[in-house]
């Protein structure tokens, strides 16, 4: 009996033995790396994006200014641990680890993601470089292995980022976050056995992209004997932050009338359109597209709402008094001449947008803004502001919206095709156009997309099909104050000193989203609950509100707001301080697109027609057009 037991262990401990030969095998006892050093040239673990000409070159990371040879290096060394002489070949691979998809589907562990493909990854720059001849090696012969590789865009080198035959690499441009590096060794024979699709990433299988990270550690990478991966999960960090001493390059054809003879006189050396600009200065003068819709019949006063003077009294007089045949009918302007309501300051490294005042025969509310000129796809995008402030002592809103955004790369009315696209909506298609109606057509593509902070007064509700609150109406009878000086609503007043930052996803009513739906519903994250709201079916976009103290967020030295724009979520923070943002909006893609596409920033201070936000206590055209300067200052802005 006790025989017998002996050799039913001795059996189990032989079959145990095989079954651990054969899964060593399968990660490679014939191959040891050991000494990795990456990068062998760098010694901090965070590295900040260099501008100098990446608006031609997109970003390369390092720069010739971060490393010698502008390249990161790596060594490790490489041990034949089988017992004959073998050849050797090794690759690279690097992946962005902090926006990306994960590599696995969730429903069926043995098959790449359906979005991996869409994760920053990449090799040697020529990807016709396949894997590197590492030697022919005796058994238990050790070799040193030097090289080097830097990060750039398109690392696939795919064909719809060139134009002319040239690379546009800052169509896709590298991702900030954390990076991993991968290195891969293989024998002859096993190296053989690895598909074109692999060995040069601009290949694909049945025209997808195969990710090299999900082959090689979850896919059939792994079931080769004698091929061997070392994974480091993060090799450095990669953060941007554009220095706004730099200059304002000019668009010039985004102006009306810029064939007029003084449409330069405002030109100076940090604003306007020379080469040193063009090749360094990081943002541009923003041009508002003005929709005919935003036309609004505004009263004819001229007034500093500031001067304690306008208040709320005097709002419903005008409201009252003043008929439509007296009124001036604009639409909100945009800047006639280049450089003259945005400032470059080189000492303090900042960009100041100014709203100019009106004068009388020449009516306006011009919108004033800025726009960076490098594009990213994801990352947290922090901007430290001194924004003008919105309400009087009296709560009563001077009409500007404030407003910190991303839009697609190219512009509204640009690039709807090529190299810019959003991933396919599957149900339905997206809405056309921005601009088109209900009844615009449906595509499976478009280019449009838009994140915003829009900062504004305008009640907190979620509006339902009817627009939330209903104020009383009013009499024009001067000697009957009652008759024309309504209270707002007690529910309106006790917001009186707030006002709404609305954070916004433009899905372009992409019906794919599992929840995807209309009017109010809760959208719930971590321990917050926000009622996200959508008017109909085919609405372009979501948003949620946040209240918040005029005074905190605008009559502070500066405030802080951040758009964290990940894959599958976007979360809005505020605060003032950058280590003490807080949260104030959120949508993932359970019921909202997520842009998955290249993106600029803009910080705009805009007069918005405010039909585009029902319930809002002071409307546009009541509001005088400005007698003094409205100010917004632009301090810093990081991409991480």
């Amino acid at each position: 009996m006790k025989g017998n037991n002996l050799i039913y262990i001795l059996i189990i401990a032989i079959v145990f033995a095989f079954s651990c030969k054969n899964y060593k095998t399968k990660i490679s006892d014939t191959i040891i790396i050991k000494d990795i050093k990456v990068p062998a040239n760098y010694s901090s673990s965070v590295i900040w994006m260099d501008y100098e000409d990446a608006i031609i070159t997109g970003f390369i990371i390092p720069s010739k200014k971060q490393t010698t040879n502008g390249y990161f290096n790596f060594a490790f060394t490489l041990k034949n641990n089988s017992a004959k002489e073998d050849e050797y070949y090794y690759k690279i691979y690097y992946q962005n680890e902090s926006y990306k998809w994960p590599e696995v589907s969730k429903s069926n562990p043995i098959l790449q993601h359906e979005f991996a493909h869409e994760n920053f990854y990449g090799s040697w720059e020529d990807t016709n470089i396949e894997f590197k001849f590492a030697g022919k090696i005796k058994p238990g012969e050790t070799v040193n292995i030097r090289d080097s590789f830097r990060i750039l865009g398109n690392p696939r080198n795919e064909d719809k980022y060139f134009w002319e035959g040239e690379n546009d690499r800052w169509k896709r441009n590298p991702r900030v976050g954390d990076y991993s590096f991968m290195i891969v060794v293989v024998n002859k024979s096993d190296y053989q056995k690895i598909p074109e699709y692999i060995k040069n990433i601009k290949l694909t299988k049945d025209n997808t992209f195969i990710n090299p990270f999900y082959y090689f550690r979850f896919g059939d990478g792994k079931k080769f004997e004698n091929l061997k991966v070392e994974y480091i999960p993060k090799f450095i960090n990669v953060k941007a932050s554009p220095d706004l001493g730099k200059g304002i390059y000019i668009q010039e054809w985004k102006f009306v009338n810029n064939n007029s003879k003084d449409f330069r006189k405002f030109y100076s050396c940090t604003c306007g359109t020379d080469e040193k600009l063009y090749r360094n200065a990081p943002v541009s003068q923003f041009i508002h597209y003005i929709d005919e819709s935003s036309k609004f019949d505004n009263i004819p006063v001229i007034a500093d709402v500031f001067d304690g003077n306008f208040t709320k009294e005097e709002y419903n007089w005008v409201r009252a008094f003043y008929k439509t045949k007296d009124r001036i009918r604009v639409l909100p302007k945009t800047a006639p001449q280049p450089c003259e309501i945005i400032h470059c300051d080189t000492v303090n490294k900042k960009i100041t947008i100014r709203n100019p005042k009106s004068e009388f025969g020449n009516w306006q509310k011009q919108n004033a803004g800025m726009i960076t000129r490098h594009g990213f796809a994801y990352g947290k995008f922090t901007v430290k502001a001194k924004l003008t402030r919105l309400l009087n002592d009296d709560g009563v809103w001077n009409g500007i919206t404030n407003a910190i955004w991303l839009i697609y790369q190219g512009g509204i009315g640009e690039n709807e095709t090529g190299w810019n696209l959003r991933r396919p909506c599957r149900k339905k298609g997206y809405m056309k156009t921005y601009w088109g109606g209900r009844l615009d057509d449906r595509v499976e593509r478009v280019a449009y997309s838009e994140i915003d902070f829009e900062i504004l007064k305008t009640v907190p509700y979620c509006p339902d099909n009817c627009y939330p609150p209903i104020y009383k109406n009013f009499e024009g009878i001067p000697t009957k104050i009652n008759a024309w000086n309504i209270k707002l609503p007690a529910d309106v007043l006790k917001d009186d000193k707030n006002i709404a930052v609305c954070c916004t996803n433009w899905d372009m009513a992409c019906w794919e989203p599992k929840n995807f739906s209309t009017g109010c519903h809760p959208v719930k994250h971590e321990n917050k609950t926000y009622l996200a709201h959508r008017w109909e079916d085919v609405y372009r976009a979501i948003t949620t509100k946040y209240m918040a103290l005029d005074k905190e967020l605008f009559g502070r030295d500066y405030y802080y707001f951040q758009i964290d724009w990940q894959p599958d979520k976007i979360i809005w923070r505020i605060g003032p301080e950058k280590d003490k943002l807080y949260e104030v909006g959120y949508v993932d893609y359970t019921v909202s697109m997520i842009p998955d596409n290249q993106m600029l920033l803009i910080v705009t201070q805009e007069f918005h027609n405010t039909n585009w936000w029902p319930g809002s206590p002071y409307l546009q055209e009541n509001i005088p057009f400005p007698a003094k300067d409205y100010v917004g200052e632009i301090f810093e802005i990081t991409i991480e």
